[in-house]
């Protein structure tokens, strides 16, 4: 069995470097109001996490506005600004290519409170006890 039958592969260094320097170009863009879009300017938006795909053609940009109201809305003005924020990244980034942005919704936080939740219900609490 290959490795590309066992499953999706940790991403590479440079996926990890790549993707690292277009969230921070991200979160510089968005902390100084450079897109001029209402739904965008009500909200602090924050970069959790950049994955590039193995050819780093496509940047997959998941974002979460603080307090987490509205993030289907933001996500979708964000994709209609998409070519503004490649050209902003580009300017920020030196690589030969720069990748296409994609937004996506930042769920971890909503997760990771729906675990701790469960860690702490009565049941799970019992049974951590014994």
């Amino acid at each position: 069995m290959s490795n590309r039958d066992k499953g999706a592969r940790a991403p590479s260094q440079r996926q990890l470097k790549v993707g690292e320097l277009i969230r921070h170009a991200l979160a510089d863009i968005f902390s100084r109001g450079d897109v001029m879009d209402d739904v965008i300017a009500r909200h602090s938006l924050t970069v959790p996490e950049v994955r590039m795909s193995p050819d780093l053609k496509i940047a997959t940009c998941y974002v979460m506005p603080l307090g987490g109201g509205e993030a289907n809305e933001v996500v979708k003005h964000l994709e209609q600004h998409k070519r503004f924020l490649r050209g902003e990244v580009a300017k920020r980034v030196a690589l030969k290519f720069m990748p296409e942005l994609r937004f996506r919704e930042d769920t971890t936080f909503e997760a990771s409170s729906r675990i701790d939740a469960l860690l702490a219900s009565p049941q799970v609490a019992r049974d951590l006890d014994d």
